[in-house]
């Protein structure tokens, strides 16, 4: 979620570019304070986990922008915070191709960073955008 937000002011950066730099300033090092409250062997583990999210994101985010903006009533997504649309990006790529991730997960997570680093009704925000979503794209039960 951070290197997406860092993406969103860095424009003339690539995602690589974004995504590597991200590391560079934030991985644990003995000279600094661990700034992502991890171990260096946590980290690395990390990398590539953290790699196929955000490249996922950037890849799909036309898509991704579109389901959000049609979801989301009486909000454009140019109108959200850059906090919540990231987030919302994040969790909604989780949902459609995180195979591996539960919705639940995906969903619970997304209202924990709202609630975390948003503001004070973005947890609730979220979680009526992504309930939406998750709602759309899971069969009724019964009906095929």
């Amino acid at each position: 979620m951070r290197v997406l937000f860092q993406l969103e002011s860095a424009e003339d950066l690539s995602p690589k570019e974004t995504f590597d730099l991200f590391c560079d300033n934030f991985c644990p090092r003995e000279d600094i304070e661990e700034v992502l409250e991890c171990g260096e062997n946590d980290y690395q583990k990390a990398l590539p986990f953290a790699w196929d999210l955000f490249f996922g994101v950037t890849s799909h985010r036309e898509e991704l922008d579109r389901r959000l903006n049609a979801a989301s009533e009486n909000w454009r997504l140019d109108r959200m915070s850059r906090v919540d649309r990231n987030i919302l990006r994040l969790s909604l790529f989780e949902l459609l191709y995180r195979d591996d991730i539960p919705p639940k997960v995906s969903l619970n997570e997304a209202i924990e960073l709202g609630k975390n680093f948003g503001s004070e009704d973005s947890g609730s925000f979220i979680n009526g955008i992504l309930d939406r979503i998750h709602k759309q794209l899971t069969p009724v039960r019964g009906e095929e």
